[in-house]
């Protein structure tokens, strides 16, 4: 048996790495990967050279000179009792009227911004920091305290506990648990959408086996059991080489970019000290991340990771191949496909949930139901469970992958020969008592 579900495996997996789509989906998603993170930073530190004048008819005439020219603004002053309609056909060359018709202090709707095309949010934005900055002045200048600015000033406090994780071995580290949630969510969404994407693609291969009848000859030597099996199990070894290559030329890729836009490490020096190799704000942050990063036990998680990858995958996709034996088309599918993925959105939901309270009662007991604990024990081990929990977890979750197997066994061999006729739940009931 396992030499058949080993040539399954084997045909599987050399038939989906050689096609020219993922040959073309494996290199193209980290250039896409890449391009979706640098591109919009390399537009963003574009300078447009078009300057845009806004004309500040201010009726109280303080607060006209308050607006400085920026880079992409000219502000241009104009005193007198116009209105702005009168002042848009006298100045047809004004991008944006900005209209101040009383104290701001008294009135907050006495300011108003005109313009033929939609307001950009930085000129929203210039306007609102300015006007805000001079009111605060006139507001904190109204209580007549003496030197109040600099009082404010002092006053402000802004605090950061440091949080520090002790080791087994005594060792302490500081912690952060913010990067212990975006570890957790990251895996957990690779789980997520590596269930999904081939998953899906074990469904689409039996349908096309079954459509093209190539199955009927198949089964002549191959039990539907060996079948399901080695297909489940070379599509999954085609995803793990996929996201194996994918990381590592996403990681190059990235690691180019940051050195050609100098957003490396060590690309600033510091201003006005020439014998600094590197920025000091730069390295320490980029020590205080590497500290935090420091007390995670990557190890550990990778392997929890690869486990619960596993038992998630073959349970999925075992549910996916029963599903494609069942149906002639997609559109017969999503009968069957819709309980399945309320089940994976809802397990994404507690994870998403459970970041803010890993041991809360959702993320605790979706932890241990087999349909969901691969999404969502990955939000909680970053945070250290007790091992008791991740063991009885994986029991749970091994033992639910076997007896999944063993049903979409039962409906895989029944169904994949059954042609023109979209079986109920009774049905497939019977299939499985066969």
């Amino acid at each position: 048996m396992m030499k058949k579900i080993g040539i399954v495996t084997k045909r599987e997996y050399l038939r989906r790495v050689n096609r020219k789509s993922f040959i073309f989906i494996t290199l193209f998603a980290p250039l896409l990967f890449a391009a979706l993170v640098f591109v919009p930073l390399w537009l963003s530190s574009i300078k447009s050279s078009d300057v845009y004048e806004v004309l500040v008819i201010d009726r109280t005439g303080k607060y006209a000179p308050l607006f400085e020219d920026t880079d992409r603004f000219r502000f241009v002053g104009e005193a007198g009792q116009a209105s702005v309609d009168e002042s848009k056909d006298s100045h047809p060359g004004i991008f944006a009227f900005l209209e101040i018709t009383g104290d701001l202090l008294e009135n907050r709707n006495a300011a108003t911004l005109y313009s033929e095309k939609q307001i950009p949010h930085d000129l929203k934005r210039e306007v609102d920091r300015v006007l805000s900055q001079y009111l605060e002045k006139e507001k904190r200048a109204s209580f007549n305290v003496p030197n109040i600015d600099e009082i404010i000033e002092k006053s402000r406090v802004r605090m950061d506990v440091q949080t520090i994780k002790w080791g087994r071995d005594g060792t302490a580290a500081e912690s952060s648990s913010e990067t212990g949630s975006a570890i957790g969510m990251l895996f957990t969404l690779v789980i997520y959408l590596f269930i999904m994407m081939y998953g899906g693609m074990v469904m689409q291969g039996v349908m096309e086996e079954k459509t093209n009848r190539i199955v009927e000859v198949i089964v002549s030597s191959v039990r539907p059991f060996d079948l399901m099996m080695g297909k489940i199990i070379g599509i999954g070894l085609v995803g793990i080489t996929q996201v194996i290559i994918w990381c590592v030329l996403t990681t190059m890729l990235v690691g180019a970019g940051g050195i050609l836009l100098g957003i490396s490490g060590g690309a600033d020096l510091s201003a006005g000290q020439p014998g600094m190799p590197h920025n000091m704000a730069e390295m320490s942050a980029t020590a205080g991340m590497l500290s935090k990063l420091g007390s995670f036990n990557f190890v550990e998680i990778i392997v929890y990771f690869v486990l619960f990858f596993i038992g998630g995958y073959v349970s999925y996709a075992s549910l996916f191949a029963a599903v494609g034996s069942v149906v002639d088309t997609p559109e017969d599918s999503q009968q069957f496909m819709m309980p399945i993925m309320v089940i994976l959105i809802f397990a994404v939901y507690a994870g998403i949930y459970g970041v803010n309270n890993p041991d809360g009662p959702l993320a605790f007991w979706c932890s241990f139901i087999p349909v969901t604990s691969p999404v969502v024990m990955m939000v909680r081990i970053p945070y250290e469970v007790p091992f008791w929990q991740i063991l009885l977890s994986l029991v749970l979750l091994f033992a639910s992958a076997i007896f999944l197997v063993w049903i979409s066994a039962k409906i895989y061999r029944v169904g994949i020969l059954m042609y023109g006729k979209k079986p109920g739940y009774k049905e497939i009931a019977r299939w499985v008592k066969y």
